[in-house]
């Protein structure tokens, strides 16, 4: 039997009259444990969460990797790549690959009777993967791209149907603004949101049949290449893989690369949940601290007795390690209740909204990260263990004889 163990069990079992001092500073410890560890977990879910949805909706409106023309060229016009069997192979023979597109964009202006809206007409192919869209959709439906017929229908955002007052079914007028000037007619298929107001007020989804005929381009060119991997964290390295193996015409740029300024500031959130850990780890190993000095008060005799009995320091330290052990446990315990109480009522109500002009989401997101809950509970556990070791060194300095007679 671990005699430290038992002890220590036996500390919170008794019950005496004179410890009633203690128990409301204990709880107050268990409870201070108990929200830093809510508020950690929270932040980590909801950091990751944030960074996942905002990833998920960037990926969807330009996938994982893009292949394209090797030019200088900002503007929304892509220049055409010819598309070959080669080509493909070449992409598909990484086993990272799960799916593979091809797309091209024009910018053009859409007008009604009432408004004008300058946006950009992104024209997909018959293999393009919906579910993004469809994950998104409000109203209507996604299109159905064919090889062999060119459709009419296109997709738009709530927020360019709002400003154009158009609905599903209605017809829309688009400019594009060449030598000479086109017109072409589309009818509304479907209405997506996805609150990524920057995206959603910019692209109209169609056929890419349509600005392959407005470019004069024949079937085999295209604007890019879209490519979708298994895994975001190899991302990186399938890019330099797929990069180094296509032609020299042609350049692979990852999400991360074509909008930097996006991943910038959403790696920036991970230093946010850093301040938020160290300042919850301290709030909670100062108040386990104070907690387990007034234990060693309260036990003095009880110390006194044990070293007289022949214990030697470092037993005495592990009966009120163990005690301060079970305290954090406790608070764990109430910390996780919490955390993942609140986080379930607001994955699955969405009690705190939040304006997606401003979050470019329309909830409060809730990642439920298993290995990060397990990790940060172990940590959490760890660091607060190590902590209290160094004030339990005065045990050390207790003597038998002062002890007993301690009052």
């Amino acid at each position: 039997m671990n005699i430290e163990y038992f002890i220590s069990k036996r500390l919170f079992t008794a019950k005496e009259e004179n410890n009633s001092y203690t128990k409301p500073i204990l709880r107050i410890a268990i409870l201070a444990i108990a929200l830093s560890v809510a508020i950690m977990l929270l932040s980590v879910m909801v950091v990751t969460g944030f960074k996942n949805d905002i990833s998920d909706k960037i990926i969807g409106f330009g996938s994982h990797i893009t292949i394209s023309s090797f030019s200088n060229n900002q503007s929304y016009e892509t220049e055409p790549i010819k598309i070959s069997d080669s080509l493909y192979s070449v992409v598909m023979e990484n086993p990272e690959v799960k799916h593979i597109s091809t797309f091209a964009t024009k910018a053009g202006i859409i007008k009604t009777n009432d408004e004008i809206l300058g946006v950009v007409l992104k024209g997909v192919s018959s293999n393009y993967d919906w579910t993004f869209f469809n994950n998104n959709l409000i109203a209507g439906k996604c299109f159905n791209v064919i090889d062999s017929v060119k459709t009419n229908q296109v997709l738009i955002s709530e927020n360019s149907a709002n400003s154009l007052r158009l609905g599903v079914g209605d017809d829309l007028i688009m400019y594009f603004i060449q030598d000479p000037p086109r017109v072409r007619k589309f009818e509304v298929s479907g209405i997506y949101n996805t609150a990524l107001s920057d995206f959603d007020k910019l692209y109209v989804m169609g056929d890419i049949k349509h600005i392959q005929s407005l470019n004069s381009w024949e079937n085999n060119l295209v604007g890019g290449v879209e490519i979708s991997i298994n895994d975001f964290n190899n991302l990186d390295l399938v890019t330099k893989e797929i990069y180094d193996k296509i032609p020299y015409n042609l350049n692979a740029l990852s999400i991360k690369e074509k909008t930097p300024q996006i991943f910038d500031w959403l790696s920036l959130q991970d230093i946010n949940v850093r301040v938020i850990l160290i300042l919850m780890l301290i709030v909670g190993g100062i108040n386990m601290v104070t907690a387990l000095l007034i234990l060693i008060l309260e036990r003095t005799k009880m110390i006194g007795l044990l070293k007289a009995l022949g214990a030697n320091d470092w037993t005495v330290r592990r009966v009120f390690l163990y005690s301060s052990l079970h305290l954090i446990l406790k608070g764990l315990f109430w910390g996780n209740f919490i955390a993942l109480g609140f986080a379930f009522l607001q994955k699955q109500f969405s009690i705190i909204s939040l304006d997606p002009n401003i979050y470019y989401m329309n909830t409060v997101p809730i990642n439920f990260a298993f290995t990060n809950i397990i990790l940060l509970n172990i940590g959490t556990i760890i660091i607060c263990y190590l902590i209290l070791i160094i004030p339990s060194i005065i045990i050390t300095k207790i003597t038998p004889v002062k002890a007993i007679r301690f009052t």
